[in-house]
């Protein structure tokens, strides 16, 4: 409660703050405080159960269309009351408990898991003024830090199931976790270098002056650790082919395999939130944050600052967030396309790779990274064209790949719904026995 109190009592409130407390500088008092804290607590559970739901479908429509089926199509349109549906079911089933097991483990393992990841939101920059905390120096590190205490919901769930198989999903997931942090938090760091900051907010607003000042643009080391840091969070969120944890070609479930209900829920409402989390830093980071591509939400936005008009903050604010979903969301959906798409490797192979792979290219982008720093300024003509140079690469990439994604969905209407449809059956012509 006391960073709300010392924090809300600036006068640089942003404009949803001026619109509930006003732009006074003393400090809030109890009430308001507490009001502050429900309202943000209320937005963000609805916002992660929204992003559960709509995750859970998008990840069934993605399979069914990659495996030639419709995917849900029946509750809602286009099936999107299907996770609704499924949640209800959920709630109304039997919560079962292993005899055997640690009751009071067993019941706290999914909020250890569902809870790090909900205070995770409180640093997501989705736009200028909209974020929990903006004044919040190490929101980087504060958003890794919370996420790595998921890893002691699944431990703990794999432990107090006493089930070999979800112990075993659980060491995998520690052994999985603990060796892809430290690629991952390089990549992190590197970012970071580039940018001068570790508040997100600050960071994203760096980066509103075009594609070509996004930080992924910003020198080639920090392009390279752009795809580092993607490999090493499909790893920490368990998404394939890191699915290791619940493998179940081999562990009939991992780590839950003996959980029913909404406590099973909540590890899949944890997974998918934190895929949005993990994408939403990824696009703080790298590809700009809430700005578009041409600069034109961080000019308005100081525009109507230096202004003071309200109307104009918040339409800027509600584009910018949109912007930023739709950065996160594409990242969500090439990890479920990734899903969908590469088998399931072994764990010794899973390790190999970032022991003996993602480590050593990401200490020498590190080291690549600071040398950069110290011998080609920001503000020179080498780094202009290299900057210009990385910007037309990727361009040029994700233009190829939005052009393949094209031709696929032009060319879909040519391919079976199955596999396996069935010749149609020819119809007679009726005649006088007919009627």
């Amino acid at each position: 409660m006391l960073p709300a109190l010392c924090t809300l009592s600036q006068a640089s409130r942003t404009v949803f703050e001026r619109a509930i407390f006003g732009n006074k500088p003393q400090p809030l008092g109890l009430w308001a405080t507490v009001v502050y804290y429900a309202i943000a607590i209320a937005v963000i559970t609805t916002l992660v159960l929204l992003i559960a739901m709509i995750g859970i479908w998008a990840e069934r429509k993605v399979a069914g269309h990659m495996q030639s089926r419709l995917g849900p199509n029946r509750v809602g349109p286009f099936g999107l009351l299907q996770s609704l549906a499924d949640g209800i079911k959920l709630i109304l089933k039997e919560d079962l408990i292993p005899r055997s097991g640690d009751r009071l483990l067993f019941r706290l393992a999914p909020y250890v898991a569902f809870a790090p990841v909900f205070a995770a939101f409180v640093a997501l920059p989705f736009a200028p003024d909209m974020v929990f905390e903006p004044r919040l120096n190490v929101g980087v590190f504060y958003v890794l830090a919370v996420l790595g205490v998921e890893v002691m919901g699944v431990m703990l769930a794999g432990w107090a199931s006493n089930n070999k198989w979800s112990i075993y999903g659980a060491m995998r997931e520690a052994c999985q976790m603990v060796s892809y942090e430290i690629p991952l938090g390089i990549s992190i760091i590197v970012g970071v270098m580039a940018a001068g900051t570790l508040n997100m907010v600050e960071m994203s607003s760096a980066q509103g002056g075009g594609l070509h000042t996004w930080l992924i643009f910003r020198n080639p080391f920090v392009f390279i650790a752009f795809f580092v840091y993607f490999v090493a969070s499909l790893a920490s969120n368990k998404r394939a082919p890191f699915d290791l944890p619940e493998s179940e070609s081999e562990l009939v479930a991992g780590f839950h395999t003996e959980y029913s209900g909404m406590r099973w829920a909540f590890f899949f409402f944890a997974e998918y939130a934190a895929m949005f989390v993990v994408g939403g830093i990824q696009a703080a980071l790298f590809q700009g944050g809430w700005n578009d591509p041409f600069g034109l939400i961080g000019h308005y936005h100081s525009k109507f600052l230096a202004s003071g008009s309200t109307a104009g903050l918040v339409v800027v604010n509600l584009f910018g967030a949109t912007v930023f979903v739709a950065k996160a969301s594409l990242i969500i959906f090439i990890q479920m396309w990734l899903r969908w798409t590469l088998p399931r490797p072994r764990i010794d192979q899973v390790l190999y790779a970032c022991v003996k792979v993602l480590l050593p290219i990401a200490c020498a982008m590190l080291l690549g990274a600071a040398l950069w720093q110290l011998l080609v300024p920001d503000q020179t003509v080498a780094a202009l064209v290299v900057q210009i140079a990385l910007t037309v690469l990727g361009v040029a990439v994700s233009g190829a790949i939005l052009l393949w994604i094209a031709h696929a969905w032009i060319g879909r209407r040519g391919n079976k719904l199955r596999l396996t449809d069935p010749a149609e059956i020819p119809q007679k012509a009726a005649g006088p026995a007919a009627a």
